[in-house]
């Protein structure tokens, strides 16, 4: 079998996996929306959407050369999918890196734009909590976040992080190519601010997208009435993803949901009503796109979009 080929029918055998692996999950959150409010699971399904243009914006926000719409959209799409069948953020890396190489932008600065664009979502993400834990500085117990033994994890982190760095800075030829990069990321980075409307597109998306994704977490939380405000609540969700960015929580439901039910019980929730939330959240924002979204995966692929 060719190779394109292959890799057009790859999305959907880990899609496959992914589901018979994660079945009781997928039950128990379809059960969940049956009883939830439509029309504020119509809104948290409309700003899971809008996170697929938020995350177009910024993309083209990061590079100088103007990148074809439709397509970027579409690659957006797929990425997302990507993302959640391969490591965390291996996936919509690759295709993004792929498809800016297809698009004809040269290999070092497609590397510069994915690595802006990382930097820039991270700092958009940290600065919406810092804004809310100003707002609300009583709302969230920060304590719970971290679970228990996480001290180790992230001296393990940290250490890893230097010893990296020192190999870095003593070998020579890898100090020689991380010194050429460096150079060329801020040469992009300063190419991007030199022009206004690029600029905007990528700080502005790079707040736009968390904002959308914690306005569905709301939003779902206000369809199965969790007694939370919803302020609260994107709170909860910006400080459960940073939490779990740093410390890998452990659990049945995977990182992501369990540190979203912890944080959801530390800004005030009740365990139960926070669990369905987070399960209904997760159909709606994950599973729901998911096969949809390998198909188009595979279509690009196929296309050679990718």
């Amino acid at each position: 079998m060719p190779v394109r080929q292959a890799l057009c029918l790859l999305p959907l055998l880990l899609f496959g996996v992914a589901a018979v692996r994660n079945r009781s999950l997928l039950a128990e959150g379809f059960g969940q929306l049956r009883t939830a409010s439509w029309p504020w699971l119509l809104a948290a399904a409309g700003a899971t959407c809008l996170t697929w243009v938020a995350a177009a914006v910024t993309r083209q926000g990061a590079v100088i050369q103007p990148l074809p719409k439709a397509r970027l959209l579409a690659t957006q799409f797929a990425a997302a999918s990507a993302n959640h069948l391969l490591p965390t953020g291996l996936g919509a890396g690759a295709v993004n890196l792929r498809f800016m190489t297809v698009c004809g932008v040269p290999l070092a600065r497609s590397s510069a734009a994915l690595a802006l664009y990382l930097l820039a979502e991270s700092a958009g993400r940290l600065g919406l909590l810092a804004g809310l834990l100003l707002a609300f500085p009583d709302a969230l117990r920060l304590g719970p976040l971290l679970p228990g033994g996480s001290a180790v994890p992230l001296l393990g982190a940290a250490g890893l992080l230097v010893a990296v760095a020192g190999a870095g800075a003593l070998v020579r030829p890898l100090r020689t190519r991380v010194s050429a990069f460096v150079r060329k990321a801020l040469g992009e980075a300063r190419s991007v601010h030199t022009r206004p409307v690029r600029a905007l597109a990528l700080w502005g998306g790079s707040l736009a997208f968390p904002a959308l994704q914690a306005a569905g977490l709301a939003a779902v939380g206000r369809a199965l009435r969790l007694p939370v405000p919803p302020a609260h609540m994107a709170l909860a969700y910006l400080a459960a993803t940073v939490a779990v960015a740093l410390v890998p929580t452990p659990g049945g439901l995977g990182s992501v949901e369990a540190a979203l039910i912890v944080a959801l019980v530390a800004v005030g929730g009740p365990a139960a009503p926070a669990t369905a939330v987070v399960l209904a959240y997760r159909i709606i924002t994950v599973w729901a796109p998911l096969l949809p979204g390998a198909l188009t995966l595979g279509a690009l692929v196929r296309l050679k979009v990718i």
